[in-house]
């Protein structure tokens, strides 16, 4: 993995890889020393019982302004069978908003106080205006592999004169539905099937801003390599404020339960809906000043980091640097926030609900590293215990990252069989960065390696944890 080289060092989150029993490797602050500036570090993880498409990026500061994401393709076994036949070429489109300043110039804005300008534009890939193209042959059917790598906005995917089939979503394979376009929220990947079934000639790819006053959209070119005819007309208008829209499409995203994941058995051989929820946590957002300076948080709380990463803390029984249960499981009804290094305990292998609810005109877009999560509910208005009825306790989809429409509400049932410390974020950089996130410590006594890897021989040290001595069994 190639690094961008930053004044502070680096980090690099691999958005929905598992790590697997090893979350000293996440690649977030609240886990993992910054790489130092000119060094070289290799992450250790495991991707077992993982298939599907995901990306990596630049987590500390506001580095990931600046670029330095890229794709992950995790293949399935040879021997285990995938519902489609496989693909001429299978493409990673990498697609997000991007701003023309500087990233240091960005985060000192925030750093005063201020809110930033909306981003400038779109990029295909790190390129914009047709200047990215995939050539595929008439006839032949291809795979494309989109992921919204960018800093805040929700951007709808189409190509012109051609429909797409879902086939994967973060590692999920999906009931095969047809699209003509796609929203895909900030932080989320989709696999398409797409066939070149059209006259030989190039096709606009666009790609648009949701739920935006101003659309930015930026194109790339699907090209035919008998084209006998550059791209022309007007390119392809998508649905722009429309939420209804994009939360009818969303409930029709659900899982193939008959196709084989990471494994030969079938998908829906765990029946999650009948697992006995053993506890329910409530997530709601919120923006407000503190110190003449503006935050967000979840449940009261606005996230500040430590000086030491929390897991190297906890490994180490260092104090003072976090405190469990420091953010509640429930709303605390009040505007105001405050400021602390947020942590909410788990239990190992707990069977958890959780309600991510957004009383902002925003769309919201919400992450948990190291596991799935079955997103079983979405709906507008405040949720209830009785939303529960309108539940999908069959065939919900299973990922890494869920969208929370305006005033509404979205709930996930999770398995917490990942023994770390593990990120829970707002996927808006910018809300991420100033606080809209915490850590969730699962925890499991027994201190067994069959739970949890030691730290491993090669773990960056720093802060509090600095000129400790890591061992690897």
């Amino acid at each position: 993995m190639k690094l961008i080289k930053f004044e502070f060092g680096e980090n690099k989150n691999r958005n929905g890889v598992q790590q697997r029993r090893n979350s000293y490797q996440d690649g977030v602050y609240g886990t993992t020393c910054p790489i130092p500036p000119g060094k070289n570090f290799t992450y250790t993880l495991q991707v077992k019982d993982q298939i599907g498409s995901f990306f990596y990026f630049p987590s500390l500061a506001f580095h990931k302004a600046a670029g330095g994401f890229g794709a992950i393709k995790i293949l399935s076994r040879p021997r285990i069978p995938v519902p489609f036949p496989e693909p001429a070429a299978d493409y990673s489109l990498l697609i997000g908003d991007w701003y023309n300043l500087d990233h240091k110039r960005l985060q000192a804005i925030l750093d005063y106080g201020h809110r930033l300008p909306n981003p400038q534009g779109l990029l295909i890939n790190g390129r914009g205006g047709n200047d990215t193209w995939f050539t595929v042959e008439q006839g032949k059917t291809y795979r494309l592999r989109i992921s919204n790598v960018g800093m805040q906005n929700t951007l709808n995917f189409r190509i012109q004169g051609h429909q797409m089939k879902l086939v994967e979503v973060e590692g999920t394979h999906t009931v095969q539905t047809t699209y003509d376009s796609l929203d895909v929220h900030v932080g989320q990947s989709y696999s398409v099937l797409i066939t070149a079934d059209q006259a030989p000639q190039d096709y606009y790819i666009a790609t648009s801003t949701r739920f935006t006053s101003k659309v930015l959209t930026s194109t790339a070119v699907l090209h035919y390599s008998n084209s006998g005819r550059q791209v022309s007309g007007p390119i392809p208008g998508g649905p722009t404020i429309q939420t209804g829209w994009s939360l009818s499409q969303a409930r029709t995203i659900r899982t193939n339960l008959t196709a084989s994941g990471p494994r030969p058995n079938p998908q829906g051989s765990y029946h999650y809906g009948l697992v006995n929820v053993s506890r329910t946590i409530r997530l709601s957002s919120s923006a407000a000043q503190v110190n003449g300076k503006q935050r967000y948080g979840m449940n009261g709380v606005s996230f500040i980091p430590a000086d030491t990463p929390l897991k190297l803390a906890d490994y180490f029984k260092i104090d003072g640097v976090f405190k469990v249960g420091s953010i509640q499981d429930n709303p605390t009804g009040q505007k105001s926030l405050y400021l602390d290094t947020a942590v909410m305990g788990a239990d190992f292998r707990a069977f958890v609900e959780i309600v991510f609810e957004n009383p902002e005109n925003i769309v919201q877009s919400w992450h948990l590293d190291g596991y799935y999560f079955w997103v079983v509910g979405m709906d507008g208005g405040k949720w209830t215990p009785d939303s529960r009825k309108q539940y999908n306790l069959v065939d919900a989809v299973s990922r890494h990252t869920t969208q929370v429409y305006p005033k509404s509400w979205t709930a996930v049932y999770v398995a917490l069989d990942n023994v770390g410390m593990w990120n829970v974020r707002s996927q808006f950089w910018t809300r991420q960065y100033l606080g809209q996130q915490f850590y969730l410590r699962v925890y499991s006594p027994v201190g067994s390696v069959r739970d949890e890897y030691p730290i491993p021989k090669n773990a960056l040290l720093c802060g509090r944890a600095a000129g400790r001595t890591s061992r690897y069994l």
